[in-house]
């Protein structure tokens, strides 16, 4: 097998020593080369010719945002992953890398006992993720998507002959996910006459921060959700890192609920805590979208949702950063439809738009 060739970019001795170790044991990784700030990896990239880059935000010279910037100049797909810590300053810097173009990142350990803990957890976070980016198919969390379907099909659900309504979308997405979310949460009008939830796989402090961006360019309200919240539209909800959110029927109608339950898939917020709850509560009047991401989180839950006689969206091969979460639902043949990223908020709006007057899951349709 080819080994996924990835150099690493930090000013840190201890950290590139760090990621050296955890990354190098792996037979299916070689770490190629390190630089000290951004200006010397650019040059190193035309003489090692590295699959990934693993990169660090603030180093003398060229930072990495700057280097970033540069590199999509010339690399626009090289994988890039930012190597970030979990602080205010940290979440701000990885948005903003992430909407330059870096691929993923994974926080820097923290009070993890020592060096050895600390290159296990950078190890435990890291290597699926240059794996899954590199297009090795052996990580734990990129399973087998179940199906005898190739990868560029799709089976799909028989569509639906009449109109359906929707009372709440509710989008999961991991890997890639604040452009994704960007790029749909820019085409939806100001006045869609439905409650959005979201699960994005993030740690604290980043939601907050994601949330605030999605706010300030989407027509929508965005925010990063509260225990107890009445829902109502217009408006979208982010589950807060480090927290499964759900929904429930409260006594003004579905609100949202927050828990510290144990992690699913490897995951809190979880995607299928959120479309099992969306599809108790709102049953067949529910859309459930799955975005580009690593692994099959969101797959039971659309299971959920389309036994509930609700309708399911995923996003295509060739518009995700992987096609994890996505592609499990689609050759599951769980999706009514699978498309590209820039066509997911119109049919969204579209689906929205078919409103007859029904009572939906013990709820009362109120909305004309």
């Amino acid at each position: 097998m080819k080994k996924a060739r990835v150099l690493i970019v930090d000013d840190s001795v201890v950290i590139r020593r760090l990621l050296t170790e955890a990354l190098s044991n792996d037979p299916v990784i070689e770490v190629v080369g390190a630089a000290a700030n951004g200006r010397i990896a650019l040059q190193k990239i035309t003489q090692l010719n590295p699959d990934l880059i693993t990169l660090d935000v603030e180093m003398p010279e060229m930072d990495g945002l700057a280097m970033l910037a540069e590199l999509r100049k010339t690399h626009p797909r090289l994988p890039v992953i930012m190597f970030s810590t979990l602080t205010q300053r940290g979440a701000i810097a990885t948005l903003d890398a992430l909407a330059l173009g870096a691929s993923d990142y994974v926080t820097k350990p923290m009070n993890t006992g020592g060096l050895a803990a600390a290159i296990t957890s950078v190890r435990n976070e890291l290597l699926p993720k240059v794996k899954a980016l590199c297009g090795i198919d052996d990580s734990p969390l990129t399973p087998p998507l179940g199906s005898s379907v190739a990868a560029s099909t799709a089976k799909r659900r028989p569509a639906s002959t009449t109109a359906q309504r929707i009372d709440v979308v509710a989008i999961g997405v991991s890997t890639g996910g604040p452009n994704a979310l960007t790029s749909i949460f820019r085409e939806l009008p100001a006045d869609l006459p439905v409650p959005i939830l979201i699960v994005q796989h993030m740690p604290p402090v980043f939601t907050r921060y994601l949330a605030e961006r999605l706010n300030q360019i989407s027509p929508l309200p965005v925010c990063e959700a509260k225990d107890g919240q009445p829902l109502h539209a217009p408006g979208a909800w982010l589950a807060p890192g480090g927290h499964h959110m759900t929904v429930v029927r409260g006594a003004h109608g579905p609100a949202v609920q927050l828990n510290q339950g144990p992690p699913e898939n490897s995951c809190r917020p979880a995607v299928d805590v959120l479309f099992r709850g969306v599809a108790e509560t709102y049953g067949a009047a529910s859309l459930a979208v799955v975005l580009t991401g690593m692994g099959q989180d969101g797959l039971r839950g659309c299971e959920a949702i389309a036994a509930a006689g609700g309708r399911v969206l995923a996003q295509d091969k060739s518009s995700s950063v992987i096609w994890g979460m996505p592609g499990a639902v689609a050759n599951s043949g769980l999706a009514d439809a699978v498309l590209p990223l820039s066509e997911i908020a119109g049919e969204i709006v579209r689906l929205v738009s078919q409103r007859p007057a029904v009572r939906v899951a013990g709820l009362a349709a109120t909305r004309a």
